[in-house]
């Protein structure tokens, strides 16, 4: 039976010279097998495909691994060490992707002979070559090297810039009044002073609870001067560089070219949808920022807008006294090691799987936890019918430190291949550590990650790297977590792990309720914002480069009021905007996925929230066939019908 990879997390808790020694060795049998496929005869189709694959695996596994430590490894040499890494192993998929060679090789196969998943695989293959410039002149293929090279090296300067720039405040212990008991304990005054810093386990209570707006204030502009001035030039580097990359590639702009082969195909779409959504939110956002301006003005008679340190303070007050929820005795009940014990329970009994901890693992980390899911084989016509087949193993790196990846993010280890190897990826958030309580925000976060694990596990038993795993469009790749997060609203589901953290008793059913008329407040606001974001990201990458990119962030928010706002005048939000880099102009994924996963929900919601069978049918035909075909069609399969935008305006409308 296939174990997973013995050395994939092994192999960060190594020194940093076996690390390197690792890359280095990679390419080399990358490089090798190339060359034995190149100078393979014609007919050797099985051959050529196997080598592809074989390659194809090997630096994406050493990628990802690089990419994560890059991301979480205590040790700045060794962190520097996986940029090097990554540097050399994209120069070498860039090498590849402009090897006229190998194109011809792989063009020579005979697609009919191959079943529809290696067809599908293959044509995919093919077209990513073409689009990287692979028949383009040989002067033309050296710039398009170099400028992917150098597009990797201020990649990793802007996220680097964004990790490393922790900042605080230090304020008088009193002007804290507000914040909860427990955070208080967490955080003891030296001199009467507290420091409060950017992570996410300080900012967010101090932004909800304290009641000195001048403190919120110092913390939101702290949050959003991070990376600043570093990333000034950074960021305007990288926006030329992909411009000019992209109209090398015979494209007008880096969002046409970034666009074209995912669910939405083209800029104009996208820009049509974020057009689109910010229309369908506009009453609905009017309404919320009202009642936040009738809220404030109890306290600022006269107050004619809500400030932006302020948006989330109010939010809170809103639902404590119009929806009678108490946020301070919800969060009692989400306790973190509860929360993730739910999260397993209850992803268990919906997918039909088991976890069991390794406990001799080794990471890169004492906090990581290491787990393996076996696939129980639970059926709802024959729930004894059981096989405890391995599918794969997860790694929870939870808790914030120094050095680490500031927000919450499931980053691949090893990509699965069916009869070949297992998938192994990791969760890496900054949650408050066991003892200590998490907002519901943040339980919202761990199912929403939870889903992105989940995805990676079943769908990595493909027969091909290139579409096993998460390797489907890029706007579709959300979906499966924005659809788990809907689990920690449902009140069966928050009853199975909610308890309080002292007395051990669970959630009543009258704080469920107040949640749930609660999280309805808001709704118009918050969705408004990311399309603001995905107009932003979209902004950045639409027009050629020269511009201010604060004044074009200042545009977008007037244009997408009443919103959250990000900008204020002396802070540099999109400096920290840290999805520039990954996401580049396509940030709309988030809300593209939302209103499918919304679509998908209706289906959950007729038969269940905790329904297996619903579940089963949802894994086999939506999850298990990770990038295999169309992600448009498997939807389609699931529902019966093409997805809609339906679901998405009826829940913005409150239906």
């Amino acid at each position: 039976m296939l174990t997973a990879t013995p050395h994939a997390a092994d192999l960060l808790a190594k020194p940093v010279a076996d690390f390197t020694a690792t890359c280095d060795a990679t390419l080399a049998r990358a490089k090798a097998a190339i060359t034995e496929l190149k100078a393979l005869p014609a007919g050797n189709d099985a051959k050529v495909l196997a080598l592809y694959d074989e390659v194809t695996s090997l630096m994406g596994n050493m990628g990802a691994r690089a990419g994560l430590a890059k991301e979480v490894h205590p040790d700045d040499a060794f962190r520097e060490a996986c940029e090097t890494c990554e540097q050399q192993l994209e120069a070498y998929n860039v090498e590849l992707s402009l090897d006229r060679g190998l194109y011809d090789a792989l063009s020579k196969v005979d697609q009919k002979s191959l079943d529809p998943i290696g067809a599908f695989w293959l044509f995919k293959t093919l077209r990513e070559f073409r689009r990287a410039g692979v028949d383009r002149d040989e002067a033309t293929r050296a710039k398009v090297k170099s400028l992917n090279e150098e597009l990797v090296k201020i990649g990793q300067a802007f996220g680097r810039n964004i990790r490393d720039d922790v900042r605080s405040v230090t304020v008088d212990a009193h002007e804290l009044d507000g914040l909860p008991s427990d955070w208080l304990a967490a955080h003891p005054a030296k001199d009467g002073k507290i420091t409060v810093t950017t992570n996410t386990p300080d900012y967010l209570p101090v932004m909800i609870y304290a009641k000195s707006g001048n403190v919120r204030e110092q913390l939101w502009r702290a949050y959003r001067t991070r990376a600043f001035p570093q990333n000034v030039e950074v960021l305007n580097s990288l926006l030329a560089k992909r411009h000019e990359l992209a109209t090398l590639l015979g494209y007008e702009t880096w969002a046409a070219y970034v666009t074209e082969t995912k669910m939405v195909k083209s800029a104009k779409a996208a820009a049509d949808f974020i057009e689109r959504g910010r229309v369908a939110t506009e009453a609905r956002a009017k309404a919320d920022m009202d009642q936040l301006l009738a809220r404030k003005k109890k306290d600022v008679p006269g107050a004619t807008s809500v400030e932006p340190w302020e948006h989330q303070f109010y939010e809170d007050r809103v639902k404590a006294e119009s929806y009678g929820l108490d946020s301070q005795a919800l969060r009692s009940y989400f306790e973190y090691g509860n929360v993730k014990q739910g999260v397993m329970d209850i992803t268990a009994t919906l997918f039909g799987v088991r976890y069991v901890k390794v406990t001799d693992a080794k990471t890169w980390h004492a906090d990581v936890e290491t787990w393996e899911i076996f696939d129980e084989g639970f059926s709802p016509a024959a729930p004894a019918a059981k096989t405890a087949q391995l599918l794969g193993r997860i790694h929870l790196d939870m808790h914030p430190r120094e050095g680490k990846y500031k927000h919450a993010a499931q980053f691949g280890l090893t990509v699965g291949r069916a009869s070949k190897e297992l998938p192994e990826a990791v969760l890496v958030c900054n949650f408050p550590r066991p003892g200590e309580l998490l907002q519901h925000s943040d339980v919202e976060t761990f199912f929403h990650e939870f889903g992105h694990l989940l995805h990676e596990i079943f769908a990595g038993r493909q027969p091909w790297a290139g579409v096993s795993g998460i390797r489907t469009e890029w706007d579709f790749v959300e979906v499966p977590s924005m659809l788990l997060q809907e689990w920690p609203l449902d009140g069966a589901a928050l009853k199975t792990f909610s308890k309080h953290h002292l007395t051990g008793a669970a959630i009543p059913d009258a704080l469920v309720e107040q949640l749930k008329r609660a999280k309805e407040f808001g709704v118009g606001v918050d969705t408004r914002r990311q399309f603001f974001l995905s107009a932003v990201s979209l902004a950045f990458h639409d027009r050629k480069p020269g511009f201010d990119t604060a004044e074009v962030l200042k545009e977008t928010q007037e244009k997408f009021l009443p919103i959250r706002r990000e900008w204020s005048s002396g802070t540099h939000f999109e400096l920290g905007f840290g999805h520039l880099d990954g996401y580049s102009a396509i940030y709309y994924t988030y809300q593209w996925s939302t209103v499918i996963a919304k679509d998908l929900l209706t289906q959950f919601r007729a038969g269940g929230m905790l329904d297996g069978k619903i579940a089963t049918q949802y894994r086999k035909k939506v999850l298990e066939p990770g990038g295999s075909r169309e992600a448009g069609a498997l939807v389609q399969d699931f529902l019966g019908r093409p997805y809609s935008f339906d679901a998405f305006q009826q829940w913005l409308d409150g239906k």
